[in-house]
């Protein structure tokens, strides 16, 4: 008896939210068409690095002017961090429950990460949620900037374009990732592949995944290499750059550089402020814009 009247409660409750969204869709159905872009990234507390965010959206407003552009952050302690020095930033669900609530009928979305791991697909379910509640008429979620062959080939371009003129061709060049546990981190050591198949001096590292730092320095060594620019490979040059890469600490890639006898020269500037980076996200949001009009 229990069991049947659960069963029957479960029943009326999915029903009374199909009949919800159902009636939320039709209401959206009514709206007159307004589109919108969500640019997202997972966010920073550095003051500094926020000229990595204002590049992104300068370029988004010039290449497609006339669509609004909201911002959110997918990082919980970020914006948590931001909220103490009276800066507010929204989460992706914040963000997009707004958009609803200001009438914006077909919206794309763009990940601002480096690669589809776990940030990204969290962001991902986000936008499916809100897809399958109706809430709005289109909803395109963009690839974050390095997901397709095209994308690998022009972030290759974009890291040679954006090395220091004055550093030689024996001089090494480490990018910085930030690393994940998720699948998607071997992208890290295929960017390696590609890059030092047309510069056999360029590496790619990360702080939470492989190929890790100590891994890079063994590589060096037995290259013979004695000097090595340090960039990171993150939109931002934030936390991670200035003291995982750059920062005095013994465990930063300069200490541990340093003391293997190859000399350092960190440069502390976010993907997103070159805007050979910049233009494969820019790209990105385009795609999704024309996929709402299908």
């Amino acid at each position: 008896m229990k069991t049947s009247i659960k069963t029957s409660c479960l029943t009326i409750f999915v029903l009374l939210n199909l009949v919800a969204v159902e009636c939320f869709a039709a209401d959206v159905r009514d709206q007159p068409r307004k589109d919108g872009i969500l640019l997202v990234a997972f966010g920073s507390s550095e003051k500094t690095a926020q000229v990595s965010f204002d590049t992104i959206e300068r370029m988004v407003k010039r290449a497609y002017s006339g669509i609004p552009v909201r911002w959110a952050y997918t990082s919980h302690v970020i914006r948590e961090k931001l909220a103490k020095q009276g800066t507010f930033l929204d989460s992706p669900e914040t963000a997009l429950a707004k958009m609803q609530d200001e009438a914006f009928t077909h919206v794309a979305v763009q990940s601002l990460h480096t690669i589809g791991g776990a940030e990204f697909h969290d962001l991902y379910r986000t936008v499916d949620a809100f897809e399958r509640m109706g809430g709005f008429r289109k909803l395109i979620l963009g690839y974050p900037l390095m997901t397709t062959q095209e994308d690998m080939e022009k972030v290759v371009a974009a890291v040679r374009a954006s090395i220091p003129e004055e550093r030689s061709k024996e001089d090494a060049v480490l990018l910085m990732g930030h690393g994940t546990h998720h699948p998607s981190n071997a992208l890290y050591a295929a960017l390696m592949f590609q890059l030092q198949r047309v510069d056999p001096n360029i590496f790619v590292g990360t702080v939470e995944g492989y190929p890790e730092v100590d891994l890079l320095k063994e590589l060096l060594l037995e290259k013979g290499i004695k000097k090595a620019y340090l960039m990171p490979f993150m939109s931002v040059a934030g936390d991670h750059a200035k003291n995982d890469m750059a920062g005095d600490g013994d465990d930063s890639w300069v200490s541990i550089l340093t003391r293997a006898g190859i000399a350092c020269v960190p440069v502390l500037k976010g993907t997103a402020e070159f805007d050979e980076f910049a233009v494969i996200w820019i790209d990105h949001v385009g795609e999704s814009l024309r996929s709402l009009d299908k």
